[in-house]
């Protein structure tokens, strides 16, 4: 049985400014933000379902003493023992997107509380509700677990490194040092325009990877978010798959593996490595130099580097077939990753209301 959302609660926003938090508050006070911020009093003492109406349009569950910002919809059960709230939470949370589709406004997106109260929402019984939460609590947990294992694999690859290699930073192992340029191929990639200046430049069949799309992967690119079109192709340059892509502006010193052919513009420098090094291996090298890069960045309108900062960097080099071992394990490593990830995504499948 499908009822609305608006029969079986009622729903009231909150009060308040958001200013009206303290940091060393007793109770939480809900705003739009994900986490709560702090409050040292209270206006309502129940279990509750809350929305974040505005902003960042986010779910919570919450039982006891708290207050809340004046667009949080706070939703009570109103069903005479037909409704479990948390079995109401998870919904909602599988929901989410569908009201920020629904949201409206310029610059910051709201909904209304139509949006909330005229929401289908199945209705099993009592027990089949709480036996659902209970397997989506499980299956949250498992996910939670994996994801956890996953940073376990990432901190496994940096200690094989400083177990095989010494600390990068100050060369205990005292290993010889080479510069980019005498590593491999080097260079900046290539923007004669700006994309925004020319919309001819874009949606063709050439990818286009930026600073955000390799600031956001891991080891390897694997997905890009814009295209060049011919005429974007003539004024810029195509970097072969495998190339180790570097960032030199608002992301400084981020580093990830193209997994195909694409295109990137001049706040991008390429690395392809020679038979002195591994691509893989100056990677990892930079996760251990990047936040000192960042902290070292002149900033002027956005933080950045130039190619003489880069190619002036002292890099150790082991032996290539130690670097090569290196690089075996983690692939090794990866496979584990993937794998891990995939089920999580079986798993995140599993957690969705229909």
């Amino acid at each position: 049985m499908k009822v609305k959302v608006g029969e079986i609660t009622k729903i009231k926003t909150g009060k308040l400014d958001a200013n009206a938090s303290s940091a060393d508050g007793k109770y939480p006070f809900f705003t739009c933000s994900k986490d709560p911020l702090r409050i040292n009093s209270y206006s309502y003492d129940c279990e509750c379902v809350l929305v974040a109406g505005n902003g960042d349009l986010n779910v919570k569950y919450y039982n006891g003493k708290f207050d809340a910002y004046q667009r949080t919809y706070i939703i009570e059960d109103n069903s005479n023992g037909l409704l479990y709230m948390p079995y109401l939470y998870h919904f909602l949370e599988g929901y989410i997107g569908e009201l920020r589709k629904q949201s409206i406004g310029g610059v910051i997106k709201y909904i209304k509380l139509g949006n909330l109260t005229d929401v289908l929402v199945e209705l099993p019984s009592i027990e089949e509700q709480k036996y659902i939460v209970n397997l989506m609590n499980i299956s949250l947990e498992l996910i939670e677990l994996r994801k956890k294992t996953i940073d376990k694999l990432d901190s496994l690859v940096k200690a094989r490194f400083i177990e095989m290699f010494g600390d990068p930073v100050s060369n205990s192992k005292h290993l010889p040092l080479k510069t980019l340029p005498q590593l491999g191929t080097f260079g900046r990639g290539v923007s004669k325009y700006r994309p925004r200046n020319a919309p001819e430049l874009l949606n063709g069949p050439y990818p286009l990877i930026q600073t955000g799309d390799i600031a956001n992967s891991e080891l390897y690119i694997k997905n890009y978010n814009s295209t060049y079109s011919e005429v974007g192709l003539k004024q810029s340059k195509m970097w072969d798959k495998g190339t180790l892509c570097i960032t030199i502006a608002a992301n400084i010193a981020k580093t990830a593996i193209l997994q195909f052919d694409a295109c990137f513009p001049d706040s991008v420098v390429g690395f392809n490595g020679n038979n002195f090094t591994n691509n893989i291996f100056i990677y990892y090298w930079f996760s251990f130099f990047q936040e000192i890069l960042e902290n070292q960045a002149p900033e002027s309108a956005q933080k950045n580097i130039n190619l003489k900062i880069l190619s002036e960097l002292q890099i150790i080099t082991p032996d290539i077939i130690e670097q090569n071992k290196f690089v075996h394990f983690v692939r090794h490593v990866d496979k584990s990753r993937f794998d891990i990830k995939k089920s999580i995504i079986e798993l995140e499948r599993e957690v969705v209301y229909d």
